[in-house]
Order: C-alpha cells, then structure tokens, then sequence
C-alpha cells in the first residue's frame, strides 16, 4: 500500500509539472531582421467587387490599396497537433503573396521548445516535417496547402484584390466567394463572411484534405477573432482555425509583427528561423 502512495503522488507531482509547464508562454522570436520599406505602392481598388467586399477594404485602406510582394508573420500561439492537450508555441509564416510560403513553430514546454515544425508550399509542392509524427507530402497536402497559404494572406489583405487569379462572386450582403488559383489551371473557393455591423471579414470556409491519405474533403474553418493595427494597417492579429470534424480551434494564432516587402528569397526556402 506505501508503494502504491508513493507511486500514486510521484505521478500527481508529473502530472502537475506537465501541466505547469504548458501554462508558461514562451518569448516571441525576434522581429525579422528587414522592416517594411514605405511608402508602399499603391493601386486603385479593383471595381466590381461585391458588396461586402468593397466595404471591407474601403473601411481598411480607402480608395486605393498597397501592393505587397512579401509578408513575414511573427507571433505566438496554441496549437494542439495531436490529441486534446493545447501547445503553447511561438511562430513565423514567410509568405511570397499568392505563390508560396515556408512555416516554422516551436511548441514549448517553461518556454523551452520541445517540437519544432517546419512546413513549406513552395514551387507547387508541400512538405509537413513535424519530428515524432513524421513527414507528409501529396497531391492532398498541396491542397490544403494551397488553401492554407489563402486563408492567411488575410494577413496582407490587399492581395486579394491585387492579384487578377483572385475572383469574387457575390452571395448576399454579409458574404460572398472568394475563388483562388491552384496548380494546374484548377481552383478552389472560399465562402467568406462578412460581420455585419463592423464589416469586418470574420469567417472563412472551404473543403480541405486533412492528410495525404484522407479519402474525403473536411469543412476547415478560419475564424477573426481580434483586430489590432500592425505595420500601419488594420489586420486581423488573433485567428483561429477550426476542422469542422472536431468542433473546437486546433490552433489559436496572435499576429505581434509583421513585415513586408522585404527580401525572403533565400529565407523562405531555410528551415527553422
């Protein structure tokens, strides 16, 4: 029985320091080394677009909108790749605006991290190294990776109104479709809503491959959650991204930096930071 206790406590203590370690955030990584060159250039805001749409980024950026090339994201986050338990971590998203984009995360434990992930969508193809869950590639992953890269270019928004592949279709005042190049002359769509109060964008929903091996299409949700001003620009600065057939975020993202137009050719294509 005194075996039993002992045995029982010392799993208590593990548990307990698990536990503890997990609510300590880590520190963010440090600002990329370029900031934004300004004044950006800018253009006219493409006509035609529907109605939410254009109150959207009338409201953000007026009658004219900046040209952006390059995005570096930089932030902390909760993630939970696996199972239930929730995953303090830091991150940066290297974006070259609607053509590729290299991911680097460290879930941490007292802040130290313990996982370090790297995901790439470059040149057409997709690549996720997450160590102990391995590796995935594919037709499927490039899917979702395309998807991926569109939903977060609602972090340099005016992309999707600069980029003549981007297409808009009206639905009704609060949402519309958004219609995105894939490879090979395909395309997929995004139902975008839209707040009705505020006119923000606040949802994002399309038909994403979970894995290679997934033998349908899953409902994958993106959700803004806050919005701050970065960069000059109002921006969306905590999302949440939710797969429909688990009913709860896997991932909560908090946007603290970001810089464009600066030079990322080699970077994007590095791993780790």
């Amino acid at each position: 029985m005194y075996i039993l206790m002992v045995i029982v406590a010392v799993l208590t203590v593990l548990v307990f320091v698990g536990w503890l370690g997990l609510q300590v955030q880590p520190t963010p990584f440090p600002d990329y080394p370029q900031t934004t060159a300004t004044p950006l250039k800018t253009v006219p805001l493409r006509a035609g677009l529907p109605k939410p749409v254009d109150r959207f980024f009338r409201q953000t950026y007026g009658d004219r909108v900046p040209l952006i090339e390059t995005a570096v994201l930089t932030g902390r986050a909760t993630i939970r790749p696996v199972g239930s338990v929730n995953l303090p971590a830091r991150y940066r998203f290297t974006h070259v605006a609607g053509k590729g984009y290299r991911h680097y995360i460290e879930a941490c434990w007292f802040g130290m991290p313990f996982l370090k992930i790297n995901e790439s969508y470059l040149d057409g193809n997709s690549l996720i190294d997450i160590p102990i869950i391995g590796t995935d590639s594919g037709p499927k992953v490039e899917q979702a990776a395309n998807l991926g890269m569109w939903a977060e270019s609602w972090q340099l928004p005016e992309l999707l109104v600069t980029d003549p592949r981007v297409r808009w279709e009206p639905i009704d005042d609060d949402s519309a479709m958004m219609i995105v190049p894939f490879k090979d002359g395909k395309e997929d769509r995004f139902l975008v809503r839209f707040d009705p109060e505020s006119g923000q964008q606040t949802w994002t929903e399309s038909m994403r491959y979970q894995k290679s091996n997934s033998a349908d299409k899953t409902l994958w949700m993106t959700h803004a959650d806050t919005y701050g001003v970065l960069g000059g620009y109002k921006l969306n600065t905590i999302g949440s991204v939710t797969w429909m057939s688990d009913g709860k975020p896997w991932a909560t993202f908090k946007l603290e930096d970001v810089s464009y137009n600066v030079d990322v050719a080699s970077y994007v294509r590095s791993r780790g930071l």
